[in-house]
């Protein structure tokens, strides 16, 4: 996995549209897709959920839970 390729799951697992990390990172949104296409054929997965997961178990990306958010015990 590119320096890159790093960058761009970050900010999608942000919940940043690829727009929104295009924006970010001084790129077009062609290239962010084309660097999930990259990232999704790597970890062998078929969309941004499973990227996610696959990125966090492998340790590429830290898992950060957001407290405060959702329902309440």
């Amino acid at each position: 996995m590119t320096k890159r390729e790093i960058e761009v799951l970050s900010l999608i697992a942000q919940g940043h549209s690829s727009k929104e990390a295009a924006d970010v990172l001084f790129v077009s949104k062609r290239t962010v897709d084309f660097h999930l296409a990259n990232i999704y054929d790597k970890l062998q997965v078929n969309n941004r959920v499973q990227a996610f997961r696959a990125a966090t178990r492998l340790g590429l990306i830290p898992f950060e839970p957001v407290f405060g958010v959702g329902p309440r015990d």
